[in-house]
């Protein structure tokens, strides 16, 4: 493995479903006795059929590959597809069901918010504490300390504890520590997501320069193909739990878009829809595509839609923001509405807005939704966010004006203000 940094030979996972050692030895007795007479079992939870016992589920199966030093190498498929499973087998969270990997150097990893980070250490002891985790000396760690709090932006904040950060604060720290600490290998597993746009270019920027220039192995996970392209020169693409591409970005990200065409009207969220960093106080409950019988649009045609969200607490100055994407994960531009009638602690209320799509040419897109509030210099804090709340298409007409072409915008593009119709 002299030029190989990860060795992966017929790795599977599997998980047990249900819980396991929940129950006292008088509930297994009883549940028993209720199947042999074929009675309903007394320890059932409100909505369960019957209960949940010895189901195994793959979440890897048989999955192989190298990865060379210096290589950066993009993991890509849908929801459940097992990418953050295979990080946290690389990582060594937990230990694959079968097959061997074989790791070539210290990982630093990038699994979520604040992984590695204890909540009442203040920025400063993290720093060291993840530091002697790779084996580093304190004259080592002070060598890098310096530009670890500059890359963060964090002077200000360093020797404040960690459970007082918000989650781009985590993030920031999080990883100018994994970037800057001596490691031969990064893991990233979405993370950017959650930090400012001239963050995430930083921290992109200096994922690159990890790689062609220190020499470091980097294994990146994203829903953004913008950022896969830019970064990966190679990509691996799962569906679920099984390796069905390794090679070619581009070809990758072709596969991964032809294989994700289904367009739903209606999107009921689930969990993984959702960030996972914000305090949802205001929660976005299902969006529906009202104006249409098949999510097509054709030139000149506005997109309305029915967003259902409930309030946890009372909230006013809340807006709506609506993120566009193309099929290829490129952020095209972001609508914002004016700000929304205050929310009642309780309350659930349906938001009926229309989209502009003039401004599109043919091709399937995806709109992320999000609620927030703004202060008066600008600044948003996010409260809620759906990923692909809204997937639809665009089709041309003849008549239709628009210059069609294969580009992509350098940056944010203000659009058409969102407007709420009731």
């Amino acid at each position: 493995m002299s030029n190989l940094a990860i060795r992966v030979e017929q790795v599977s996972k599997q998980y047990r479903l249900g819980a396991i050692g929940g129950s006292t030895l008088r509930q297994e007795l009883q549940s028993h006795w209720a199947r042999l007479r074929r009675r309903e079992d007394p320890n059932l939870k409100i909505g369960q059929q019957s209960q949940t016992r010895n189901e195994l589920f793959m979440a890897l199966e048989d999955i192989s590959f190298e990865v060379e030093k210096g290589d950066t190498l993009g993991i890509i498929g849908h929801n459940g597809a097992g990418k953050s499973t295979l990080l946290k087998l690389l990582s060594r969270v937990t230990a694959p069901s079968s097959g061997r990997i074989g790791i070539n150097g210290r990982i630093a990893s990038m699994l979520e918010v604040g992984t590695g980070f204890h909540p009442e250490l203040s920025g400063r002891e993290n720093v060291y504490m993840n530091g002697a985790i790779l084996g580093m000396n304190r004259h080592e760690i002070n060598r890098k300390f310096d530009d670890i709090v500059e890359f963060a932006e964090m002077s200000k904040f360093i020797d404040t504890p960690v459970k007082r950060y918000s989650s781009g604060m985590y993030v920031k720290l999080a990883f100018a520590v994994a970037a800057h600490l001596d490691s031969e290998i990064l893991v990233m597993d979405e993370v950017l997501a959650v930090g400012d746009m001239k963050f995430q270019d930083k921290c992109l920027g200096k994922m690159g320069d990890v790689s062609s220039q220190e020499g470091r192995t980097v294994l990146y996970v994203s829903h953004n193909m913008s950022t896969i392209s830019r970064l990966c020169r190679r990509c691996l693409v799962l569906e679920q739990g099984h390796k069905v591409f390794d090679g070619d970005t581009n070809a990758a990200i072709d596969l991964y878009v032809n294989n994700d065409s289904q367009i739903q009207l209606k999107r009921v969220f689930t969990r993984a829809d959702y960030w996972d960093y914000y305090v949802r106080s205001i929660q976005m409950l299902s969006c529906e595509m009202l104006n249409t019988k098949d999510g097509v649009y054709n030139s000149g045609e506005e997109l309305v839609a029915e967003l259902l969200c409930h309030a946890d607490r009372d909230y006013s100055d809340v807006r709506l923001r609506a993120e566009y994407f193309n099929g290829r994960g490129n952020n095209l531009g972001i609508a914002c509405s004016a700000p929304l009638p205050a929310f009642k602690k309780g309350e659930t209320r349906s938001l009926r807005f229309k989209l502009d799509t003039k401004m599109l040419s043919a091709g399937t897109y995806r709109v992320y939704l999000a609620l927030y509030t703004a202060n008066e210099q600008g600044l948003s804090n996010t409260i809620d966010l759906a990923k692909n709340a809204i997937h639809f298409q665009k089709n041309e007409t003849p008549d239709s004006e628009l210059i069609v072409g294969d580009y992509r915008l350098g940056g944010f593009a203000r659009l058409t203000n969102l407007e709420i119709l009731s």
